[in-house]
């Protein structure tokens, strides 16, 4: 979006008849009339408004720094929290991969891979709908002792493959990921090297 903004052709320079109009508009203006003077600035309110909202989200993506995925993690993080507040971790609760896998189906338009990772210490907890980058997603629910892992899976939108990308919001660790189409993001409050051992059984 910024470098389509930079496009010549979206610009052009208004007439000088458009420019001489509006001032003349202006200057016949009835501006003694009360009411005329008083109903102006309430008729603005919406344009104002409106034009305000409109430069606040273009600040908004357009600021350096922030990228796509930066407003996705916000969006993980958040979801993670959230499920664990509104006691909705799991819509099918199940250890077996052959159980949550199904569930799936019919209620996205992709088939999220679901991984038994118990031999590893990552036990499947289940899965659920989710709601991350304006989509429906899978979300795989995985355990490491007391700690939540929420793995969330959905299309990465022709975006090329990448390696482990890992950061850190709110006290809570990420590892996202790209792979075969399909875009993986891993949140927990577990410690990073447990949450990489995670994401290295997901990818083998």
């Amino acid at each position: 979006l910024k470098s389509a903004m930079t496009d010549e052709s979206l610009y052009f320079q208004a007439p000088t008849a458009l420019r001489m109009n509006i001032q003349k508009a202006v200057r016949e203006a009835d501006w003694e009339s009360a009411p005329a003077v008083w109903s102006w600035p309430w008729r603005l309110v919406p344009i104002v408004a409106a034009a305000t909202a409109v430069v606040i989200l273009a600040i908004l993506l357009l600021r350096p720094g922030v990228t796509k995925d930066d407003l996705l993690a916000k969006e993980v993080v958040s979801g993670h929290v959230r499920s664990m507040m509104a006691n909705h971790l799991t819509d099918v609760l199940s250890t077996d991969q052959h159980t949550v896998k199904p569930w799936f189906d019919g209620k996205l338009d992709f088939s999220p891979r679901v991984i038994d990772l118990d031999a590893g210490g990552f036990p499947l907890v289940g899965g659920r709908m989710d709601y991350i980058g304006s989509r429906p997603v899978a979300a795989l629910v995985y355990q490491r002792r007391q700690h939540v892992i929420n793995l969330f899976v959905f299309p990465s939108g022709g975006d090329p493959d990448i390696a482990n990308q890992m950061s850190e919001r709110q006290g809570y660790n990420l590892i996202h990921w790209n792979k075969s189409g399909m875009s993986f993001w891993a949140v927990s409050d577990v410690n990073l090297n447990e949450l990489q051992e995670f994401a290295q059984g997901i990818q083998n």
